[in-house]
């Protein structure tokens, strides 16, 4: 893999919420990286939040000579198509998350990044999430003692179904595909593939097209890890409940950072990533004790690209990971169309 310049300059691939809203202030906001293309129909709107940049499609961007580094932020289902041109065009690629739709495309994407010799990485920026950082440590830490249940819910209350790609079939629509990724990733680096997954996806609100609601088992043996998800729960769950053989753990209210973007805060803000929320640990004797939230900073993953194309470091997240990630989703809709359980070759 070639060095590159310090100063790596980034073509961003589509304008939407995710990337204007959660890669733009990212990327201008780390050091080493510079905002050159964004490639988006919204030329007016990119004008008018990043005056330096330059507005275009993306076959131009992939030609351009001087960019480094492709970020692609559009619709699940063009991931694959515009990843594998950028690919080809030579660039070094990150792709917002679901990596792909299917798992035979993420394989097809690593191998040709491998031929290439460029970067390829999925942005599984929820690995830096205040809530996720916190109850991995304590499970690492061996708090917890043998962790035996462990379960992630990503709730939210969105009643009535919208007119937006996500809700509406298609390859990589609905809620498992858009919240799953997340769930999954963050799962697989705390204990790696199950044996087994058991699923339940569903469309719950009247006049749903696509999955709002899903309830993933992954089984691990004596541990169960429980993955859920859905779009009518207006009380709130507990973010993160995990059960071991020397006390409970009970993280309730989620990382912060998504609203602080909506809300306009910049990475580089002193409040940014602070939980103040902390987790509540159980015995089973002692009243409870409260943990310390960590403090997230999705900001780490763009730090770590940009080792990674200078030095040669790791990349943060691998497309081997992702494709992993990619197993996972798709078995989980398998088992739910098909009513089984799958399992898993072992090592």
């Amino acid at each position: 893999m070639k060095l590159l310049p310090t100063d790596i300059r980034v073509a961003l691939v589509g304008y939407g919420f995710v990337g204007r809203t959660v890669h733009a202030p990212l990327i201008e906001a780390t050091p080493g990286l510079r905002l050159a293309i964004v490639a988006s129909r919204q030329r007016e709107i990119v004008l008018s939040e990043l005056a330096a940049v330059e507005v275009t499609d993306p076959d131009t961007a992939f030609a351009h000579e001087n960019i480094d580094l492709v970020v692609i932020a559009s619709p699940n289902d063009s991931h694959f198509s515009l990843a594998r041109a950028a690919l080809q065009a030579g660039k070094h690629v990150v792709v917002d998350k679901p990596f792909t739709t299917t798992l035979r495309e993420a394989r097809e994407l690593t191998a040709l990044s491998h031929a290439q010799g460029r970067l390829l990485s999925v942005f599984q920026n929820r690995r830096w999430d205040s809530d996720f950082l916190t109850v991995r440590t304590v499970i690492e830490q061996g708090v917890m003692g043998d962790v035996l249940h462990f379960e992630s819910h990503m709730d939210r209350f969105r009643p009535q179904v919208r007119d937006r790609w996500r809700e509406l079939p298609g390859p990589g629509s609905g809620l498992w595909f858009d919240v799953g990724p997340h769930l999954v990733d963050q799962a697989l680096q705390v204990f790696g593939m199950p044996q087994e997954i058991t699923a339940t996806l569903a469309n719950q609100r009247v006049g749903a097209q696509t999955d709002d609601w899903a309830h993933v088992l992954l089984d691990y043996g004596r541990r169960k890890v429980i993955l859920h998800c859905s779009l009518l729960v207006a009380s709130g769950s507990p973010r993160f409940t995990v059960h071991g053989t020397r006390g409970s753990l009970i993280k309730r209210l989620p990382d912060q950072q998504e609203s602080q973007l909506r809300a306009g805060m910049r990475p580089d803000d002193p409040q940014w990533g602070i939980d103040s929320d902390c987790a509540s640990f159980y015995d089973g004797e002692s009243p409870p004790r409260e943990i310390a939230s960590q403090r997230g900073d999705y900001g780490e993953y763009y730090r770590a690209i940009v080792m990674a194309l200078n030095t040669g470091s790791p990349s943060p997240v691998s497309p081997e990971e992702a494709i992993n990630v990619m197993t996972i989703l798709e078995a989980a809709a398998r088992s739910s169309a098909e009513g089984t359980t799958v399992s898993f070759p072992t090592a």
